[in-house]
């Protein structure tokens, strides 16, 4: 049987983004939370391979007990298990922090993985760290912004776009990939898996004691990333009217805004003649 994990976040809704100024971190207990897109991807993929493989996909998530929601909903996508860790001391974890414990809970509930799948990225953060970090952790082979999978034996084929050139990589299992959004797109929560996932729950909660981290940890203090101020940034537009007849007013145009106008399109508008 082919042993899947898939690593999603339950983030806040982009709307809803209360940051925290002393601490540099986000108040996720004040805003309603949604499973990061990126990680549904990792999900459908994991899905897919499992159905394949006559897989088992059990789904790990780190936060605050409010992201045991994103575990139900991944059970309803079709996963078999989840595991909430969540514990005061976890709070305000880094990508460093968050891929030690991760790893730790890892290799205490499902020591016999194949494979591990992660979103390229989380929305609430953008920093496409955790994946990786977490391959080291584990001590595994790692492929990031991955868009298919071919399971053939005991390798994975992987094909990834890289600075426009397709790349067709192998890996021996096990190892880790993140997922790109681009091919494998999540599938719809039916009414059933959602009964399903509710009437026979299968999530497992762990704090710090569960795993045996070490007693003084505390992940807001000893995670080396530091935040050092959080603002919103402020933006200014500038109104700029163009008078004339039209081709004259396209001709300034161009003089002008030609670099930016040709940028936005991949065209360099320098090498056509104006009209």
């Amino acid at each position: 049987m082919l042993n899947l994990i898939v690593c999603i976040k339950q983030v806040p809704i982009v709307s809803e983004l209360p940051w925290d100024s002393k601490t540099g971190t986000l108040r996720r207990e004040l805003a309603e939370g949604m499973v990061n897109p990126s990680c549904k991807h990792a999900l459908e993929a994991a899905i897919r391979l499992s159905d394949q493989h006559n897989g088992k996909i059990t789904v790990f998530s780190m936060g605050p007990p409010m992201a045991e929601e994103a575990l139900y909903e991944a059970m309803a996508m079709g996963a078999n298990r989840g595991v909430l860790l969540t514990d005061k001391r976890m709070a305000g974890a880094d990508t460093y922090i968050t891929s030690l414990i991760l790893a730790r809970a890892i290799k205490k509930k499902c020591p016999d993985f194949d494979l591990v799948l992660c979103g390229d990225q989380t929305s609430d953060s953008e920093t496409a760290q955790v994946g990786p970090q977490l391959a080291e952790e584990l001590g595994i082979p790692g492929v990031t912004n991955v868009e298919k999978l071919d399971l053939s034996t005991h390798t994975l084929c992987l094909e990834r776009q890289t600075d426009d050139f397709l790349e067709i990589l192998e890996m021996d299992l096990p190892g880790l990939v993140t997922i790109s959004p681009h091919y494998y797109v999540p599938r719809h929560v039916s009414l059933g898996g959602v009964q399903q996932a509710f009437d026979y729950p299968n999530v497992d909660i762990l704090g710090t004691d569960d795993l045996e981290l070490d007693p003084g940890l505390v992940a807001l203090k000893h995670s080396p990333t530091k935040i050092i101020r959080v603002y919103s940034p402020a933006t200014e537009k500038e109104n700029i009217v163009l008078k004339g007849a039209v081709k004259r007013i396209v001709n300034e145009l161009f003089d002008r805004f030609g670099d930016r106008i040709g940028g936005a399109m991949g065209k360099d508008l320098k090498t056509h003649d104006h009209p």
